[in-house]
């Protein structure tokens, strides 16, 4: 099958905002690249001489400036798909990068496509930590939190700090869904508040503090390169749905479980729940979460189920009876149907460790306020991940 590229010449106009590793632009459109004819256009569709927010990497691309001209990748802007509203800008044609100096790394990401770049993996031979990584095989007990959406990350990391602040977290993140980390203003917001200690991209993600080639090799260097006390493996931004039980990219968070099991870590399952969503399959907890933890997770891990606590307007704006429908869902994951141990924690105190967050709380398209449940679920299991660290975790419901 053909795939589907719509491609756009442009002007930048304007420097927008900027982060770790991106820069958001404004681009007028100038039309087709040159060589294609303006009926090769689908009518109205990014049409000549309108204004799109769009999206450079400055380590791929080099540093744009007002004036210049960009090639675009504007497909899933034009579908407005969940590309953050953004056209990709893929080359400044008339000012490219000049090559880098020469030096170690072989770990391609973004494999064959027109912006593969080439990193230095940290288990890889010519890494100051490949002997650290060599016969490495252990976690030695390191508590794991695993979530299917990105927006997740920061109630967990809120959660890990509110029973512990002085732990080092490290995030993992897979390539689910944004491969270049660069695109997360969550990572890098949390990076420069100080709440991360360090981030590890996997398989063909990118951009992170460190690269690894997979799931079980950047877990070991969480570990014991960046000396991670506690660890939140998610994919990045954009994750991808289809409406089906089976096509859905954060499915594979059933596989991180096993994956921290298998290595010896403690795995902890944060839950999907929310109390806003429309879809009756995602009330209470998404049918995601119960897909991945109760048929991709072939290894046992401490799904933690919120205890709604009532101190605060936070969880008095709850639906009610949310609790009980979480409850009863989650009997299914543990005993004796489920694998899993089935941890009930008290979202007590959390409502202001959550308010006190440097990044905006979002998911899908929904804040702190509308969707309360979906950050309090979150931040339970960064609570429970802190207090396994710290040899002080609550006993199994």
């Amino acid at each position: 099958m053909t795939g589907v590229m719509i491609w756009r010449d442009g002007v930048v106009r304007a420097l927008r905002a900027t982060w770790d590793g991106a820069t958001e632009l404004a681009v007028e459109i100038q039309g087709p690249p040159s060589g294609s004819a303006p009926d090769d256009a689908p009518d109205g569709v990014l049409p000549p001489g309108a204004t799109v927010r769009a999206l450079a990497y400055p380590g791929l691309v080099g540093e744009p400036r007002v004036g210049d001209r960009v090639t675009l990748s504007a497909a899933a802007l034009a579908r407005g798909l969940g590309t953050g509203g953004y056209a990709m800008v893929v080359a400044l044609p008339d000012r490219l990068p000049a090559d880098p100096p020469a030096g170690p790394g072989h770990l391609v990401k973004g494999r064959y496509t027109p912006l593969q770049t080439m990193v230095l993996g940290v288990d890889e031979q010519e890494s100051a930590h490949h002997h650290l990584l060599e016969d490495a095989d252990d976690l030695a007990g390191l508590p794991v939190v695993v979530a299917d959406l990105h927006s997740a990350v920061p109630a967990v990391v809120a959660g890990i700090r509110s029973a512990a602040p002085a732990l080092r977290v490290a995030y993992v993140m897979t390539d689910g869904g944004a491969l270049p980390a660069w695109f997360s203003r969550t990572l890098a917001g949390l990076r420069e508040a100080g709440w991360l200690w360090g981030s590890v991209t996997v398989g063909q993600a990118f951009g992170g503090d460190l690269e690894a080639v997979s799931l079980h090799s950047g877990l070991l260097a969480a570990r014991l390169v960046l000396g991670a006390d506690v660890a939140v493996v998610a994919q990045g931004p954009g994750n991808l749905g289809t409406g089906t039980r089976w096509g859905f990219s954060g499915t594979v968070c059933g596989d991180a479980v096993n994956a921290v099991a298998t290595l010896g870590g403690a795995p902890v399952a944060s839950l999907r729940v929310s109390g806003a969503d429309p879809r009756e399959r995602h009330l209470g907890i998404s049918h995601h979460s119960m897909t991945a933890y109760g048929r991709v997770a072939l290894a046992p891990a401490d799904v933690v189920v919120p205890h709604f606590d009532a101190g605060t307007d936070l969880e008095r704006g709850l639906p009610a009876g949310l609790g009980a429908r979480v409850r009863e869902q989650a009997r299914t994951l543990g005993a004796p149907t489920g694998i899993h141990r089935l941890v009930e924690v008290s979202t007590e105190g959390l409502a202001a460790a959550l308010a006190d967050s440097p990044v905006r709380l979002s998911t899908m398209g929904r804040g702190l306020e509308q969707d309360p449940a979906a950050f309090l679920a979150a931040g339970v299991a960064g609570m429970h991940a802190a207090r396994l660290a710290e040899g002080a975790a609550e006993p199994p419901a």
